[in-house]
C-alpha cells in the first residue's frame, strides 16, 4: 500500500502502473492515466486484456459525477443464431465463431474525449515504445503461454506472436506488430475500425471460417452510459449498468444487508451464508442479464430492493461443469483533484478466440460465448448485440470522505469477491491492504463447487476445492485528499504514486 498527495496508479504488472503515474507526474489527470495504463496493459498482458479485447470503466469526477463508458462489441451482422444451430452448435465455440467486435480502442478513445486532457498521441506512445524496444516478459504471460502451447500452435498468427521466440520470465519480449498498431492509433484511434487494420482481421477471421467483418468494426461505437447505484449500510456503491453483471455486485450486498454478518470473517458460517445467496443471484443473472436494448428492467428495477425477494426464490440449473481459465486484467487510479477511474479489459479466456492476426498481432476475443443458443433472453445471441459481459467495476463512497475504486479479475466469480471485498471494508473495518490480501471463498456457478483459499473458512464435510488465488484485486483510493494505492500479493502488480505535482511556470 502507498500514500501519495499528487495521486497513484494500481494494476497487477508494475510497467503499466509505472507508465500512469507517469502520466499523473506530468500533469496528467486520472483519465489520461487511465488510457496510458491499460494501452500499457495490453502489451505487458495480451493473454489478459489484449487490444483485441474490451475495455469498461467508472469514472468519478472531484464534483462527485459519476459516469460509465462501455467500450465492449457487439456481434458480428453474420453471426446468427440459426447460423450456430446449423454447424450443430448448441453454444457459441471457441474459436473462429467467437469474436465479437475489440471495443477497447474505441472505449479508451471515448473516455478521453469525455474526461482526458493532454494530448491523446501523447498517452499512446509509451505502449507503443514498450511493445517496440520490448519488456521483461511476466511470469503470467510465460506462464499462460507455457500452458497454452499446443492451442497456440494450431493458429500461424498465434504461433508467430508467441511461439516463434516464446516469452521467458525476466527475459526481454518484443511485439513489434502491435507497436506498429499503437503508433498509428496514437494519430488516429478509428484507424482500427476503419483502416487496414480492419481489414486484416476480416481477412484472418475469414481465412478461419469466422465472420467477424470489416463493415462490423466501421459501425462500432462505444458510449456513455450512467452507472448503477446503492447503498450498502452506511456506504453509497456503484457498479457498471448492463451488458455487465454490475447488477449482481449491487444485489449480492442488498441481500448480505438483510442477514446477519458473521462476527469472524474467516469462518464456515460466513462461507455458507455466501454458499446460500450465491445460486439464486446467478439463475437471476443468465435469466435477466444482457444487452440493455434486449432488457424488459430498467436500471433503477434491476437495484430496487424489491428485487431481491424475486431473487431469493430460485433455484440455479445452470450445472454444466468443466469450464476455462479465463482471466481479466483490472487497474485502478486516483489524481490530485480528487477524480477515480476503475478501469477493466479482457479478452474473456486466455488468448480469446485462440486466433492472432499476425501482422498487427491483435489477438481477438472470445466474448460470443457470453451468448445463449436458447431463446427468449437478453443475452440470447443475435447479430448487433452486445453479449452478457463478466466484467465490472466497483466505486465506493463511504464516511470521512473516503472514496475507493476496488476490482478484480475474478471472471463470473467476480460479483462474490467484489461484495467479499466490500464486506471485508464495510461490516469487518479492514485496512484496505488487508481488505485485499484477507483469504477469498467463492461459489462456481460453473461447476457449482466451492473454491477456497487456505484459511478461508471451509465448513466441515463440506466439498471444496483448494486455490491458490481466487482473482488478483487493485485499489486506489482518496482518504481526506491523501491517494492511497493497492495491489495484491496474489500477483505481481505493484501501486505506483505520482512523484512530482506538475504545476505551470515550473
Amino acid at each position: 500500500m502507498v500514500y501519495s498527495r499528487y495521486g497513484v496508479v494500481a494494476s497487477e504488472e508494475p510497467h503499466a502502473s509505472i507508465i500512469g503515474a507517469n502520466i499523473l507526474g506530468k500533469g496528467g489527470n486520472a483519465v489520461d492515466a487511465a488510457v496510458a495504463t491499460s494501452m500499457a496493459l495490453a502489451v505487458t498482458v495480451p493473454h489478459l486484456g489484449g487490444i483485441g479485447g474490451d475495455f469498461f470503466a467508472l469514472v468519478r469526477e472531484p464534483s462527485g459525477e459519476t459516469w460509465f463508458i462501455n467500450g465492449s462489441g457487439a456481434a458480428p451482422r453474420r453471426l446468427t443464431r440459426s447460423l450456430l444451430l446449423q454447424q450443430g452448435y448448441s453454444v457459441v465455440p471457441r474459436g473462429p465463431l467467437s469474436p465479437t467486435v475489440p471495443g477497447m480502442v474505441d472505449g479508451l478513445y471515448a473516455m478521453w474525449r469525455r474526461g482526458g486532457s493532454l494530448e491523446w498521441r501523447s498517452l499512446i506512445l509509451p505502449a507503443a515504445r514498450l511493445a517496440s524496444q520490448g519488456f521483461p516478459a511476466s511470469f503470467s504471460l510465460a506462464h499462460a503461454v507455457e500452458k497454452a502451447y499446443n492451442l497456440l500452435a494450431g493458429d500461424r498468427g498465434s504461433a508467430e506472436t508467441y511461439l516463434r521466440e516464446p516469452p521467458i520470465e525476466g527475459r526481454i519480449f518484443r511485439l513489434k506488430g502491435l507497436a506498429k498498431l499503437l503508433e498509428m492509433v496514437a494519430e488516429d484511434p478509428r484507424v482500427f475500425y476503419e483502416d487496414e487494420p480492419a481489414e486484416r482481421i476480416e481477412e484472418y477471421v475469414a481465412e478461419h471460417g469466422g465472420v467477424l467483418a470489416a463493415d462490423d468494426l466501421r459501425s462500432h461505437d462505444s458510449f456513455e452510459d450512467r452507472p448503477l447505484s446503492s447503498m450498502y449500510r452506511e456506504w453509497r456503491l456503484w457498479e457498471t449498468p448492463p451488458n455487465t453483471q454490475g447488477a449482481s455486485t449491487l444485489q449480492l450486498l442488498m441481500m448480505m444487508e438483510e442477514e446477519e454478518i458473521p462476527r469472524v470473517p474467516s469462518s464456515p458460517e460466513r462461507t455458507k451464508l455466501l454458499l446460500r445467496l450465491a445460486p439464486p443471484l446467478y439463475e437471476w443473472r443468465n435469466l435477466h442479464l444482457g444487452d440493455p436494448g434486449a432488457m424488459s428492467l430498467s436500471y433503477e428495477q434491476l437495484v430496487d430492493p424489491g428485487i431481491v425477494k424475486e431473487i431469493r426464490k430460485l433455484r440455479y440449473t445452470g450445472c454444466r461443469g468443466g469450464g476455462m481459465e479465463g482471466d481479466t486484467t483490472f487497474f485502478a487510479v486516483a489524481d490530485k483533484e480528487g477524480r477515480l477511474v476503475a478501469g477493466i479489459q479482457s479478452l474473456f479466456h486466455h488468448f480469446g478466440s485462440l486466433l492472432t492476426e499476425p501482422s498487427y498481432q491483435v489477438t481477438l476475443n472470445d466474448r460470443a460465448l457470453g451468448f445463449t443458443l436458447e431463446q427468449g433472453r437478453p443475452s440470447t445471441l443475435e447479430p448487433g448485440r452486445r453479449p452478457l459481459h463478466t466484467l465490472s467495476a466497483l466505486l465506493m463512497e463511504g464516511p470521512e470522505d473516503t472514496y475507493i475504486a476496488l476490482g478484480a479479475s475474478a471472471g463470473h466469480l467476480r460479483p462474490q469477491l467484489y461484495a467479499w471485498l466490500a464486506s471485508n471494508i464495510v461490516d469487518y473495518g479492514m485496512k484496505l491492504s488487508e481488505a485485499v490480501s484477507h483469504s477469498r471463498v467463492a461459489w462456481d456457478p460453473e461447476t457449482c463447487m466451492l473454491l477456497a483459499e487456505r484459511d478461508a473458512g471451509i465448513p466441515l464435510g463440506y466439498p471444496a476445492i483448494l486455490k491458490e488465488r481466487l482473482g488478483v484485486a487493485s485499489i486506489a483510493a482518496l482518504l481526506g485528499g491523501i491517494a492511497i494505492g493497492v495491489a495484491d500479493e496474489r500477483g505481481a502488480g505493484i501501486p505506483v504514486p505520482a512523484y512530482r505535482c506538475y504545476e505551470p511556470g515550473t
